[in-house]
């Protein structure tokens, strides 16, 4: 990729909150780490399009996207993430292809979770409950790259 040719892949994550503030994550079937309801954004859909349409597939459940939490840059992937608070519209919480269990945290409860440190990063974000979106660069490696195996999504 040149600098004349800048492109970057999009993607946006979901913390969805029950009535006792714990968040939903799921679990990826690819690698067996948690992580938030979300992905990539296709080109010809916005960002609340891809987003509500990933928590469907993901989750079962229909959704509203709230306030921005975060923007989080990965440029040596050229990925952007932004991380969304939603809201549960409809639909009942089910497995699928993408994610074999889901479960609802408290902050207390991250580090006795299997999750994808950047998401750690951004629920912890998101658990702060600032007035303002953050914005960070998320350059360190992913856990799969960590441990040698191909990477994952964003």
């Amino acid at each position: 990729m040149s600098m004349h040719d800048p492109t970057h892949r999009i993607g946006a994550f979901a913390v969805i909150m029950d009535e006792q503030g714990r968040a939903l994550i799921s679990r990826r079937t690819d690698n067996g780490y948690y992580n938030l309801p979300g992905g990539g954004v296709e080109p010809d859909e916005s960002v609340t399009e891809g987003l509500t349409r990933e928590i469907r597939e993901e989750t079962g459940l229909e959704s509203r996207v709230g306030r921005l939490i975060g923007v989080y840059s990965k440029p040596q992937k050229h990925e952007i993430v932004l991380v969304f608070q939603a809201f549960i519209t409809g639909g009942t919480l089910q497995t699928s292809d993408e994610a074999d269990e889901h479960r609802w945290v408290g902050r207390d409860e991250l580090d006795s979770v299997q999750l994808l440190p950047k998401h750690r990063e951004r629920l912890l974000d998101a658990f702060r409950n600032e007035a303002g979106a953050v914005i960070k660069d998320q350059r360190a490696p992913s856990v799969t790259a960590l441990k040698g195996e191909p990477e994952g999504g964003m």
